[in-house]
């Protein structure tokens, strides 16, 4: 059972007239950026699309790049970058760089340290990154409203005591307008991670949602190594991990024993209901 119909019970209407259809299936693929004179250069445009968060269900999302989540940023430490914002939603917009030291008039906070970016206005953000880890990046306007409607997005900064992994995974967490969502769906239309016997998954968990939310992973144990960006002096197991609105945490999964095992939100109106699963559920398979 798909419990499809639970999830649109969370979901809030958003107009549809005259929004495009999502030209991607997913989100969060790595962007790759243009190089000038040394710099990385993103763009990022912040447009609205109907998103399909159920197969056959679209909804209206807020988007960077006409996905949810919007593309992942992957920046070796020490880079300059230069983002370039184009606003192209009915209402303003910043982005803040959640987790990131960046100079204060690059931090993405309307009326504090920057004008917010008004409907076919573009702002410019640049810095030098300077600290490692799993960072995100979203809107600071009306952020209650925006974030969960998509605005949204993982920016990862290689530690060179980051330990050695088969599978890097993002798991973006999310609740709102579109519903309870991993990586900007709803079970069944969430992506299992897929791994071999033997092989260590690192998992790169991100509440961008406004509700706490426990992951449980069945069959296997979590290791977790890093908070917020930061590696741990002393990992700890749990099979259930509590991540934040805002927070980040890493873990790493020893695929040791064969067959699907769901991941789910252990809030469980946010995956479970009389018509089935739904919302935060996926599945780590070992093969």
């Amino acid at each position: 059972m798909s419990g499809g119909g639970a999830m649109a019970d969370h979901m809030a209407a958003a107009p549809m007239e005259g929004v495009p259809d999502a030209t991607a299936e997913s989100g969060g693929h790595v962007l790759e950026p243009r190089v000038e004179s040394g710099v990385w250069v993103y763009e990022l445009v912040a447009r609205p699309v109907r998103w399909e968060v159920l197969p056959g269900t679209r909804v209206t999302a807020w988007t960077y790049n006409g996905t949810v989540p919007g593309p992942e940023l992957r920046i070796p430490y020490g880079q300059r970058i230069r983002v370039e914002v184009r606003n192209e939603l009915p209402d303003p917009t910043t982005v803040h760089w959640h987790g990131l030291a960046v100079p204060n008039a690059m931090d993405g906070v309307p009326d504090v340290t920057q004008e917010p970016i008004d409907p076919g206005e573009s702002f410019t953000y640049e810095f030098i990154v300077r600290n490692t880890g799993t960072n995100m990046y979203h809107s600071h306007f009306d952020a209650q409203k925006q974030v969960p409607m998509g605005l949204l997005g993982g920016l990862i900064v290689r530690d060179p005591q980051d330990p050695k992994v088969d599978i890097d995974y993002s798991l973006v967490l999310n609740d709102g307008p579109l519903g309870y969502t991993l990586n900007g769906k709803g079970f069944p239309a969430t992506e299992p991670i897929v791994a071999k016997r033997g092989q260590t998954v690192r998992i790169r968990y991100m509440n961008e949602g406004l509700q706490i939310h426990p992951m449980h992973l069945h069959g296997l144990t979590q290791r977790v190594i890093a908070v917020d960006g930061h590696l741990l002096k002393d990992p700890y197991e749990a099979d259930t991990v509590m991540v934040a609105p805002g927070q980040r945490i890493d873990v790493l999964v020893r695929a040791t024993e064969a067959g699907p095992w769901a991941l789910h939100c252990h809030i469980l109106n946010h995956a479970e209901s009389e018509r089935g699963m739904f919302g935060m559920v996926t599945a780590i398979i070992v093969e």
